[in-house]
């Protein structure tokens, strides 16, 4: 039997507390799962220096992303942003050949699903990141939960101007597909809530977003997939997605994993 190819966690916060105990292991079940490569988004001041440090130990498996999401925004945005500009500045500059390289402006994005107590401060941080994307010629990581129609304002201006991205941990249905990939190079990001029971991804996905729009995650610690659902998630789990994925397009895991991995190389530049 052939082997499967490698494939792409695109995002997953090993950076978190619930991998201080055992990250190593955690690394190696997911290379004996065959993930090729795992991205890690920065989300706040301090996780600068945490996906650094965990992509320092991993070179050329781990790759940094830099972005404030949008839960973290709170009145001190401008001075957290300020930081990670400068830390973006200093990446690009000093490590332009190296596996530390940022690939990406994220997480960023928009988040008004608990409250909207800071919805000037999102709009405006989430911007900024835009405007960085352009600038530095970087993808897009881009979280958005019940704003959906303010995300698309924000980008709408830079649209022509943007270098692609990924609209993470997509759960929306076929009319927000579509929505969504009106803006070239993006892609949408799926992870385990594509295989719950309850979940209307395996239906819409095939109908409304073709196979070249879409890149596999797990956004883990969270949101594990069935049967690993109500567990800490992690990279190796991400087997079942592309399982899942695979059956409801009527394609191979071997040729599902290759096309999410064209998807990756177009939209961030990295090979496997």
């Amino acid at each position: 039997m052939q082997e499967l190819p490698k494939y792409v966690d695109t995002h997953a916060h090993l950076d978190g507390e619930e991998f201080k105990d055992d990250l190593p292991e955690v690394i190696e079940r997911a290379k004996a799962a065959r993930v090729g490569a795992i991205f890690l988004p920065a989300i706040n001041r301090q996780s600068i220096m945490s996906v650094r440090t965990v992509c320092s130990h991993y070179p050329g498996y781990c790759f940094p992303m830099i972005g404030l999401q949008p839960e973290e925004v709170g009145s001190d945005w401008a001075d957290v942003l300020a930081d990670m500009r400068n830390a973006l500045e200093d990446n690009l500059r000093e490590e332009a050949s190296t596996p530390l390289r940022y690939i990406a402006v994220g997480e960023c994005g928009l988040d008004f699903y608990w409250s909207r107590e800071f919805e000037k401060e999102q709009l405006a941080a989430f911007e900024e990141q835009v405007r960085w994307a352009v600038e530095y010629q970087l993808p897009l990581m881009i979280h958005c939960r019940k704003a959906q129609n303010e995300m698309l304002h924000v980008l709408k201006p830079y649209a022509k101007v943007l270098h692609g991205g990924v609209f993470h941990c997509f759960t929306g249905n076929a009319k927000e597909a579509e929505d969504f990939l009106r803006i070239d190079n993006f892609c949408l990001g799926i992870g385990g809530v594509s295989t719950f029971k309850s979940s209307h991804l395996r239906e819409d996905l095939p109908t409304a977003v073709p196979l070249e729009r879409i890149v596999l995650e797990t956004d883990s610690p969270y949101m594990a997939p069935v049967p690993h659902r109500g567990k800490r998630n992690e990279s190796a789990f991400l087997k079942e997605v592309l399982e899942v994925l695979a059956q409801s397009y009527g394609v191979s895991t071997s040729n599902l994993a290759k096309i999410t991995n064209d998807n990756v190389r177009r939209v961030f530049g990295i090979n496997l």
